[in-house]
């Protein structure tokens, strides 16, 4: 695969997830385990980020201590604490960078598909999906942010790291 796409790719989907710190890191404790749930819309938008960037996703499981609330329609047993989700998000963003500075024509030119066959798509596809379900997720908590703090954290054009 074409490194520069590769480097395209990197720097502005580590760019949407730099995006999604941006706003974690700006919500206070005050508001992170509310019903406005915070903290549970960034675990949420992590443990996708992390399931979309499994190549065989068959047997997924989140790093402890997440659990598989998502796929059973349940909120999780206990909102993560901020750092757990900051962490969370720092390992997501070095699977990005792993499965792109990895990635070759075979895998580029493969299917992603969810055990229930519901979901299938070539690989850079589910990057594109997993991309845009990061930037609509952080947009909500931008939004959460400027009703209920009258702040926001500023656009990121991309990741200012490059992939290698």
């Amino acid at each position: 695969m074409d490194n520069s796409l590769k480097e395209i790719l990197w720097r502005q989907f580590a760019g949407s997830i730099d995006m999604l710190k941006n706003a974690v890191d700006l919500c206070p404790e005050s508001l992170w385990d509310t019903e406005i749930l915070f903290g549970y819309n960034a675990f949420h938008t992590l443990f996708f980020l992390d399931y979309y960037l499994t190549l065989e996703p068959e047997g997924f499981e989140p790093p402890a201590p997440f659990s598989l609330s998502e796929f059973e329609d349940r909120m999780p047993e206990r909102i993560y604490t901020k750092e757990e989700v900051l962490i969370y998000l720092e390992f997501g963003r070095e699977k990005l960078r792993r499965l792109l500075a990895e990635m070759t024509d075979e895998i580029y030119n493969s299917n992603w598909e969810n055990e229930s066959k519901t979901m299938r798509y070539n690989v850079i596809e589910i990057l594109l999906y997993n991309m845009r379900h990061v930037q609509h997720h952080t947009a909500q908590l931008n939004l959460l942010l400027r009703q209920n703090i009258d702040n926001a954290p500023e656009w990121i054009y991309e990741a200012e790291d490059g992939l290698y």
